[in-house]
């Protein structure tokens, strides 16, 4: 069923430990024969060949997402705020919809968003760009925002109201407003974004690494394609050009040896 979906392979994986651990728990509590839970446990998941290319924006298309909420409503101050810390600080959706206010702190003269706790409980502090904590200051003076979770939901009568959001109402902002950008573009791709971005503009991959909150280098480099270069590509030296009488016209020359 799930391929017939045509799921990626990693979503596959994650859907298949899902269940087997649900298999082990309902067996652990006599709901399920230990047989069939043995036999759930054994479904083997995909394999991974390859790295897949991720999508990203270039600086142009960047700043024209970021110019896209409305500039002059309480709504519009949060998106732009929302799509500033996700730009600009490569966080991950999950992670800003559990940032808060009392996270942002000056450290060595700079504004930084201190102890995000990520993927595996791994515990990071972010720096913020002056242009992303002045969309944040925005937002929290329309929206009376002094402590506790920093993005809030807003009624139709432009009300701030709640504790904080989750993760999925991230999504939906992005969405909206990215889908005007590129139709094709999602939350994640915004990180990505980030990291690409920065990476062209020679920021040091360990660094990179650390703030990504990845475990290692190479998981970095894998996320934005490092190693591979599309504006200088190996077929660009091939020297050859099917439009060009000499490659048209002459016998093709084959090695004998």
């Amino acid at each position: 069923m799930l391929l017939e979906k045509k799921l990626a392979p990693a979503t596959i994986n994650l859907r298949l430990a899902a269940v087997r651990r649900l298999a082990q728990e309902m067996a652990d509590n006599g709901l399920l024969d230990a047989g069939v839970a043995s036999g759930i446990s054994k479904v083997h998941g995909l394999r991974l060949y390859g790295v897949r290319i991720g999508r990203w924006l270039t600086s142009a298309g960047a700043r024209e997402l970021l110019d896209i909420p409305d500039s002059g409503s309480v709504r519009g101050k949060r998106d732009r705020a929302i799509l500033a810390v996700l730009l600009g600080c490569g966080l991950r959706r999950g992670e800003v919809a559990a940032v808060s206010v009392t996270q942002f702190r000056i450290v060595e003269d700079r504004w930084v968003i201190a102890d995000l706790v990520g993927k595996h409980g791994r515990i990071r502090t972010v720096a913020v760009p002056i242009w992303a904590k002045a969309a944040v200051d925005e937002w929290c003076r329309v929206g009376s925002i002094m402590a506790g979770r920093l993005f809030r939901q807003i009624t139709k009568c432009a009300a701030v109201v709640g504790a904080g959001f989750t993760a999925q109402a991230v999504y939906d902002i992005v969405l909206e407003h990215a889908r005007k950008v590129d139709p094709d573009v999602r939350p994640h791709d915004l990180r990505r974004s980030f990291a690409r971005l920065a990476h062209e503009g020679h920021a040091p991959i360990e660094q990179l690494s650390i703030t990504l909150g990845h475990a290692s280098v190479a998981t970095t480099e894998r996320y934005i394609a490092a190693k591979q270069d599309f504006r200088v590509a190996p077929c660009d030296v091939l020297n050859l050009d099917i439009s060009s009488p000499e490659c048209s016209t002459a016998p093709a020359k084959i090695n004998e040896e």
